[in-house]
């Protein structure tokens, strides 16, 4: 969806701002071929505004990549690691589960290899789920602002391009009163440069922060949502190493040879 509107965009630009290169002939003849301005020719006219604008329009490409290859389920909740953390918990194979943690440089990987080891096989009722919850808690502290960091630039940037933007209009519109001031609007051309410069900045400004404002949000989002599956599968690979605990207790408190029910 981003790509698709700075595509756009790209497309669109260079009709926006194209100006009429001919005037009507007189008694009505036809009127003169247009020369429509390139989208370089656009951007060549916004002025200086137009590279810091560039530069922070490559930031947005980068962070999306970046974060795009980072906030994956593979490097956050491997289906084969939940799945196999959650089959030996559920046998109370702690020890199985924290090697199979360790092996996995994923972010569920980390978070078990560090909480499991809190496992108190003495708490018989809760098989001390407050230290692994506490451990989970400590890890989502530490690890947590590196990735939020990376996601926090779309923000930056979201509000950083309207700025230069809106920069770059006032000095175009200072350009366009000192022109009219000097020539007393004897040479349009200019005025009309210095006007386009201005428009050109805040159009641009714009076309930049709209989708890093999207991005934020996006990433955001699933950023949240890879952390709570996370977190989910730690309390599932609790639960179930507790039901089997308390299942093991309660066959044993029925006597042998009489069944149950």
């Amino acid at each position: 969806m981003i790509f698709g509107i700075l595509a756009i965009a790209v497309i669109a630009m260079p009709d926006i701002f194209a100006q009429d290169g001919g005037a009507a002939a007189e008694g009505g003849d036809a009127a003169a071929p247009q020369a429509t301005k390139t989208l370089w020719d656009n951007i060549m006219e916004g002025g200086w505004a137009m590279w810091p604008l560039g530069l922070l329009s490559v930031g947005f490409i980068t962070l999306t990549v970046y974060n795009a290859m980072q906030l994956t389920a593979k490097k956050f909740v491997p289906p084969e690691l939940k799945a196999s953390v959650l089959d030996k918990m559920a046998e109370v194979r702690v020890r199985s589960a924290i090697e199979a943690s360790a092996d996995s440089a994923s972010y569920l990987g980390r978070m078990l290899a560090t909480s499991l080891p809190n496992v108190d096989a003495t708490d018989t009722e809760a098989l001390g789920k407050d230290k692994v919850d506490d451990a989970v808690a400590d890890f989502t502290v530490r690890e947590n602002p590196s990735y939020m960091s990376w996601i926090g630039y779309f923000s930056v940037i979201a509000q950083a391009a309207p700025m230069v933007g809106l920069l770059g209009t006032v000095s175009g519109m200072i350009k366009a009163f000192a022109t009219l001031g000097v020539s007393g609007g004897s040479d349009p051309g200019k005025m009309a440069s210095a006007i386009g410069e201005a428009l050109m900045t805040t159009a641009t400004g714009l076309v930049v922060a709209l989708p890093c404002l999207f991005a934020f949000f996006f990433f955001k989002n699933k950023f949240n949502s890879l952390v709570a599956e996370a977190h989910q599968t730690v309390d599932d690979a609790m639960g179930l190493a507790t039901a089997t605990v308390l299942g093991d207790q309660q066959l044993a408190k029925v006597p042998e040879g009489i069944a149950e029910g």
